[in-house]
């Protein structure tokens, strides 16, 4: 069953076309790379998805549901983290994290924080303040604050950007707990190709807003001739394209 299904989807800035006719999709408790270079399309992307940004052209079914038509139906069961997202520096933890779970009408939010902070062996106080917090810190809340409603479909953006070795490897732990227990669908952006490839479905390149290369990580790097899937992402973001040993575009 597919939960996101992305149909010839466009977006325009003025002159500038961001993302230009892309059409993918992601079953239930698939992990899907969304990767590329800066620039590329992926945030526009993201933001579309939760209509945070309007489409110029194409559609989105999120859950069955309709983006933008849907899209406080679609919120209530999908979340999103990024590590360059910042939460309230002049609220505590427990305060944070309260506030959010009552905009998910979450039952007992008090004690569905705790459940998520210990997932991600938060192990501070909650009267401290997000403000004081280090940036490995605040990452790992953003992502609690993610976790909060159960999500069917999670969105995240380089959440392991600011986390030490020891730390990403439990965040990636936990992620793929939630798809063999839930059957959650996340859709990961990552500029780490290990992480990737360890973590990872399938993977969808993009580059000047198109899809350049996509199957999972596996199939990638075997069609371009490359030895890892970091030499696929350097080659993209300096050529634009992605092209296999018959000089054809690989898809």
């Amino acid at each position: 069953m597919e939960s996101l299904i992305v149909n010839n989807l466009w977006k325009r800035f003025n002159a500038t076309v961001a993302v230009k006719g892309i059409s993918f999709s992601a079953e239930r408790g698939e992990i899907l790379g969304l990767l590329g270079p800066n620039g590329a399309g992926k945030t526009t992307t993201i933001h579309m998805l939760l209509g945070l940004t309007s489409h110029d052209e194409g559609s989105i079914s999120i859950l069955g549901l309709d983006m933008p038509k849907d899209r406080y139906a679609i919120l209530q069961r999908v979340n999103f983290a990024s590590a360059y997202v910042s939460l309230p520096g002049n609220l505590t933890i427990d305060e944070s994290l309260y506030v959010y779970a009552k905009l998910y009408n979450i039952e007992n939010p008090t004690r569905r924080a705790r459940e998520v902070l210990a997932d991600l062996e938060v192990d501070l106080p909650g009267k401290s303040l997000i403000g004081t917090l280090s940036a490995g810190q605040k990452t790992r809340l953003n992502i609690c604050k993610a976790l909060l409603n159960k999500p069917e479909v999670l969105f995240l953006d380089e959440p392991t950007a600011s986390l030490d070795p020891d730390i990403a490897i439990k965040v990636r732990e936990l992620l793929k707990k939630l798809r063999q227990n839930y059957g959650t669908t996340i859709i990961y952006t990552s500029h780490y190709m290990q992480e990737v490839e360890e973590l990872c479905d399938r993977a969808i390149f993009l580059a000047r807003g198109t899809i350049v290369a996509t199957g999972t990580p596996t199939e990638i790097r075997e069609r371009s001739k490359l030895k890892s899937l970091e030499e696929v992402f350097v080659t993209i973001a300096r050529d634009g394209e992605l092209r296999d040993s018959d000089e054809k575009e690989v898809r």
